[in-house]
């Protein structure tokens, strides 16, 4: 490593630290109803930020009190586009007491920085900025531009990176780095999620008589157990991915009354319980919806009492980007040329605002600083020196992928 290197590694290491503990010292929880629980705060300080860098710089608000931001580094001469994609927003820090160190504090004990969105993904978009400002400082020639997103509303419906779109900035996009937590592995696949609330009717009764009303809580144990069936015969029939495991059909809120008290001598009306499904390569959503509303019509043919009813509110499709994708290529051979070891390949088990960029038609690679099990947990971290490899990562792979290497 030349001394100039080094030299631009310990400044831009420094930066990135700097610039994550402002972020994560600014809550961005989401909050309805609360005035400040939103990401209006952190997006104002990224915007901000941004202009003094000289970036071209817009602040778009998607609903009020949470916006995005859109940094612009032009090089003014044809060539592609790069996008840097890291959200504002982070999941609540729940109990702050059960911290060791204050969730939003930043807290720097040996080499780790502890706090709410360290790791997930303050960290990643405080690496991504650092990158491009090191490309501006050191003067870097590169064709095209690179745009840095930066949506609200990630861990939530992504209505962030959705208006992002809606509003046409990844018409144009030849490629896309997702900023998460990643240990710096190339993760050129990501699970699909589906959403889905469904519900079990009955009819109230009392407790010692329960057979002069209809139970629903007996008739969603049922349809349960019939999933669990299903989420069966789809790893019997996939088998587990190489990147990204087994698909999975999980029961999450189970809930009676779904309105109202409930009581323990009272037969319920209603019976919810929502379904986060994870699909994997080979799976086919409305195929999965039709297969769950093959089960409720089994179970309503055996029994005439059995109502129930479901609904997708979310659907995110898995995503695959091949190895051979020029932003797959830019990112591996940055990895080698900073930390001089072969990259490696893996899958996000969840899905990211990559998700959507993948839908509009953007090839993605998603990596980035972090321990890929640490995101919402309490003591949260990042590991510095992770950071600040992964800044240089970032920085080389916009300089190949722009440059065409």
């Amino acid at each position: 490593m030349s001394v100039h290197t080094k030299q631009r590694f310990q400044r831009d290491k420094e930066e990135v630290i700097r610039l994550t503990q402002d972020l994560v010292r600014i809550p961005s929880v989401y909050r309805p109803g609360q005035p400040d629980g939103n990401e209006a705060k952190v997006a104002q300080f990224v915007y901000d930020y941004l202009k003094k860098l000289g970036l071209e710089v817009y602040l778009e608000e998607v609903e009020p009190g949470r916006p995005n931001v859109i940094g612009i580094l032009d090089s003014k001469q044809p060539g592609k586009t790069l996008l840097f994609e890291g959200h504002t927003d982070v999941v609540t820090e729940g109990d702050p007491s059960a911290w060791t160190c204050p969730p939003f504090e930043a807290r720097i004990v040996g080499n780790r920085m502890y706090g709410r969105g360290t790791n997930d993904t303050k960290g990643n978009l405080a690496a991504a900025i650092t990158a491009v400002h090191s490309i501006m400082r050191d003067g870097e020639k590169f064709k095209g531009k690179i745009i840095l997103c930066i949506p609200c509303d990630e861990e939530g419906m992504m209505i962030g990176i959705k208006h992002f779109i809606d509003r046409g900035w990844a018409k144009g996009v030849d490629g896309a780095i997702i900023c998460e937590p990643e240990e710096n592995q190339i993760c050129i696949a990501q699970k699909g999620a589906m959403r889905i609330v469904l519900k079990t009717f009955g009819q109230m009764a009392h407790g010692a008589i329960p057979l002069s009303g209809v139970n629903p809580n007996t008739r969603m144990a049922r349809v349960i157990c019939e999933l669990e069936k299903l989420e069966e015969r789809e790893k019997q029939r996939l088998d587990q991915h190489p990147l990204l495991g087994w698909p999975s059909i999980t029961p999450t809120i189970l809930q009676a009354p779904v309105k109202g008290e409930p009581q323990i001598n009272v037969v319920p009306d209603q019976c919810l319980t929502t379904l986060d499904i994870r699909t994997i390569p080979g799976q086919d959503h409305e195929t999965l919806c039709a297969e769950i509303q093959g089960i409720l019509d089994n179970l309503a043919a055996r029994d005439p009492d059995f109502r129930a009813e479901f609904e997708v509110i979310e659907d995110r499709p898995w995503t695959k980007t091949d190895k051979e994708d020029p932003i797959v290529q830019a990112v591996a051979k940055a990895y080698t040329q900073v930390t001089g070891k072969q990259p490696v390949y893996n899958g996000v088990p969840g899905a990211t605002d990559g998700t959507f960029l993948h839908l509009a038609g953007v090839p993605i690679v998603t990596m980035g600083a972090g321990d890929r099990e640490i995101p919402h947990h309490i003591d949260e971290y990042i590991d510095l020196d992770e950071l600040a490899l992964t800044t240089q990562i970032y920085r080389q792979a916009a300089l190949n992928f722009l440059n065409g290497e």
